[in-house]
């Protein structure tokens, strides 16, 4: 095996770890896009038995679409209000005096949610169910007519399903959330002016969560692409040296 020059050597010490940091920084773009795929679903105020407001964070999986319409069911709430969006229009359906339905529908001609986008539904309700984890199945409708039903519940072994059903995970209470079903106008008030700011803090959560992701992508790319960048300029560089040193004696014989 014929060993190998110096130059061959250094080069290659050169261009492994940028070609490894190149490959890490496109698995960290694709890591982002992935995480952010699937429809979900927080309300980090909500406790179990409580009130508060759901954020419904819902990307359009399509490559051709927009995101016309979402319906979310609900486990039989007191009550349930939509928040006013622009384009949309909102749609509570209720069984029993129990609200379990709430469908937004795009207007006609509203981009809806376009394609490589997402929206974000909120609502403000309860009480929710006493328990860790609620189920809030919804259906994805695209203007082609596709739809993508996220409705499957995780199974015993921990494993994602398909089409997973977006999932609050509710703190237990501790006794400062509101309960039952009548309260004050006073209370009634103050307890919608928190839930336009709990609503306002979630979305800039939200957001800001969707964005690290993608820049933290980025950057990962920018970084590896750097990388090989220099790892080739090296290279180069080196040879260039190597074919000065060869004219150069061929001139002095």
């Amino acid at each position: 095996m014929k060993p190998s020059s110096p130059r061959a050597t250094i080069a290659r010490r050169l261009i492994a770890p940028a070609t490894a940091a190149a490959v890490v920084g496109l698995a960290s773009f694709a890591g982002a896009g992935a995480a952010s795929a699937h429809v979900t679903a927080n309300a980090p105020t909500v406790t179990q038995g409580g009130y508060g407001v759901v954020t419904l964070v819902v990307p359009n999986e399509s490559d051709a679409a927009a995101t016309t319409a979402l319906r979310v069911t609900l486990p039989g709430l007191s009550s349930a209000r939509p928040e006013v969006m622009p384009g949309w229009k909102s749609v509570v359906t209720k069984k029993d005096d129990e609200v379990t339905e709430i469908t937004w529908t795009a207007d006609p001609g509203s981009p809806g949610v376009p394609v490589g986008q997402f929206g974000q539904f909120r609502f403000s309700g309860g009480p929710f169910p006493e328990q860790e984890t609620v189920e809030l199945p919804a259906l994805q409708t695209y203007a082609d007519g596709e739809t993508a039903d996220w409705n499957q519940s995780t199974p015993a072994d921990g494993s994602e399903p398909e089409l997973p059903a977006p999932t609050l995970t509710l703190a237990p209470d501790t006794g400062e959330g509101h309960h039952g079903g009548s309260h004050s106008s006073s209370t009634t008030d103050n307890s919608s002016t928190t839930e336009n700011s709990q609503a306002s803090d979630t979305s800039e959560s939200s957001a800001a969560t969707d964005s690290a992701a993608r820049w933290l992508g980025g950057i990962g790319l920018v970084v590896g692409t750097l990388g090989a960048v220099i790892g080739v300029a090296a290279l180069t560089a080196l040879r260039g040296k190597g074919r000065g040193r060869n004219g150069g004696g061929g001139s002095d014989a």
